[in-house]
């Protein structure tokens, strides 16, 4: 079983929009997918909630993992986690005891921008990124391409020693779609096109064969 997990400790991130969106996808393309949600606010489950109201979509098994150890159902191929904020020390080690691989997802403001340099500085210490046991990345999200500040963002990245995998558009598409308890690959193609492409390089770097 693969495991992925969403990871920042400042909230607000879109943590939960990457968590749920990449759960469907896979769901989608025919993995057995689960969504575990540390997070107190709980709003993958409030998302998969949401989901149960409609037939002819994948089912994605919820996993509230705020306060009951991890159990996936017996041929699970994929578990994604949606870290909580403020995760820091030894508390870093503790998520990543079981994850193959970290997504940082990374806005375009000078506060992130802060927190993010020293949350990398945590976790590039933390022993299983150390040891190379889990492979880390970052994911720009919500992006204005033309904008000052996103090329300040850009310039930041472009000295990490982390890999920057791609960026996602600022889009009212993931509102909607996580509003119904859908992905954006579950709304119209016509609609979502121009976001979509944007995951390809996402999906190239994680490597699960589906």
């Amino acid at each position: 079983m693969r495991t992925v997990m969403l990871m920042n400790a400042k909230g607000g991130c879109g943590k939960t929009t990457l968590a749920t969106n990449l759960a469907t996808w896979y769901a989608d393309e025919g993995l057995n997918v689960a969504l575990a949600d540390f997070d107190p606010q709980k709003s993958s489950l409030d998302w998969l909630e949401a989901r149960q109201d409609y037939e002819g979509i994948p089912d994605i098994q919820a996993i509230d993992a705020t306060g009951e150890p991890i159990k996936t159902k017996k041929g699970t191929d994929l578990l994604i986690m949606d870290a909580p904020a403020g995760t820091h020390g030894k508390a870093i080690n503790k998520m990543l005891k079981r994850v193959d691989t970290l997504v940082l997802p990374v806005l375009p403001s000078p506060i992130d921008i802060r927190a993010c340099s020293r949350f990398l500085e945590e976790l590039l210490s933390s022993g299983r990124i150390s040891r190379h046991q889990t492979r880390i990345g970052i994911v720009a999200n919500r992006v204005r391409e033309q904008t000052i500040i996103y090329h300040e963002l850009e310039k930041f990245l472009g000295h990490l020693k982390v890999p920057v995998i791609t960026h996602l558009r600022e889009s009212r598409n993931y509102i909607q779609s996580a509003e119904q308890g859908l992905g954006i690959f579950e709304l119209a193609p016509s609609q979502v096109y121009q976001d979509v492409i944007l995951w390809d390089a996402l999906f190239d770097w994680l490597d699960i064969k589906t």
